[in-house]
């Protein structure tokens, strides 16, 4: 039989987990709408011209794991904010997410999305443009539709707009970044993880930050939930390197060691060559002074990593940032919803695809 503390913390568990949901559902229940034609939060998607709202139909209806608008409820909700006032910022963050994927895909020729044929692979990449062009558009129009609480002294839609324009720049500059990346050959996991905090950190701290300002969070409070958010997105993309070459959960969905087999930098890769000398440095080297690694080495890189700590190193990089990261999060309000991000944090750094 459970102990007391033990089955309370279970009974904490379940709840956060059951919060986390229901934000997730209220979310996709507006997406499910959109991509079907319905209004929902005052918005519908046009029917006609077919050839321009098909493809952003065929986007909203894609899925994910719906993480950024969640956060955002979530840090709402911590500091009194309504779930129903939020709920545009949290979409918004949901489409200008959705549109930097379909821009992405466009400048990595990549032809699947979440198991389904991308934008440009679907129609072609004008189509794409415009329907990331759309999305954009319609981000910027949800963000000003967000009510703050009654009373919430630092909210300003203005300001919140312009730190939603600040991190379309910081994104703009990681995606530069990755893409200069790719031809060079002497990049350092210290440029990495500036790259990172820019294309995946600056949209999750402004996700958590935008609902904090929706609450009332004052400065410090909107400091923390920014330390959050950086700390979060290293620990989710390490996590997302390191899932790339020894996850075997089918739901990953990807092929093992893809990242290997473009060439492509990621954390491990670029630690494995920060951590080797000699011949074992120069089995990496190739990897990204040709066009990336045979797919019938992929088990011997994964040994090799194995071998040089790299992977032991992955995993405790990934454990450090989450901790940062729940360092800032008990530093909120201690209100049920702080529980369910502490909990949400913890399943990113567990999670196996």
């Amino acid at each position: 039989m459970a102990s007391r503390p033990d089955g309370q913390r279970v009974s904490q568990a379940a709840a956060a987990d059951e919060e986390a949901h229901a934000l997730r559902e209220r979310v996709e229940q507006v997406f499910s709408a959109w991509a079907e034609g319905r209004s929902a939060v005052s918005v519908q998607i046009p029917a006609t011209p077919e050839a321009m709202y098909d493809p952003v139909r065929h986007v909203l209806a894609s899925g994910g794991k719906r993480l950024r608008p969640v956060l955002l409820l979530l840090a709402a909700r911590i500091f009194g904010g309504d779930e129903a006032d939020a709920l545009p910022a949290a979409l918004a963050v949901e489409v200008f997410h959705n549109f930097t994927l379909v821009h992405d895909d466009i400048m990595d020729s990549a032809d699947e999305r979440r198991g389904r044929p991308s934008v440009h692979a679907k129609w072609d990449e004008s189509a794409a443009i415009l329907c990331g062009d759309y999305l954009l558009g319609l981000s910027y129009d949800l963000l000003a539709r967000a009510r703050p609480r009654a009373g919430a002294p630092h909210w300003r839609p203005e300001a919140a707009i312009g730190r939603f324009r600040d991190m379309l720049g910081l994104l703009c500059e990681g995606q530069t970044l990755d893409k200069a990346f790719e031809r060079r050959t002497d990049v350092s996991v210290a440029e990495y993880l500036g790259m990172i905090d820019r294309k995946t950190g600056a949209l999750l701290q402004t996700s958590l930050e935008t609902g904090g300002m929706l609450g009332g969070a004052d400065e410090a409070q909107r400091a923390h939930l920014r330390a959050i958010g950086r700390h979060a997105g290293r620990a989710f993309q390490i996590r997302d390197d390191l899932l790339d070459l020894v996850a075997d959960d089918v739901r990953w969905g990807k092929k093992q060691g893809g990242d290997l087999i473009e060439g492509k930098r990621t954390w491990i890769l670029l630690r494995a060559l920060e951590r080797t000398r000699g011949a074992e440095r120069r089995w990496f080297e190739r990897i990204i002074a040709g066009s990336g690694l045979a797919a019938d080495e992929v088990g011997e890189a994964c040994e090799r990593m194995r071998a040089a700590g790299v992977i032991a190193e992955a995993e405790a990089a990934v454990r450090r940032h989450t901790e940062e990261a729940l360092r800032a999060a008990r530093r909120l309000p201690d209100v049920a919803s702080s529980a369910t991000l502490r909990g949400l944090l913890r399943r990113m750094q567990e999670r196996m695809h």
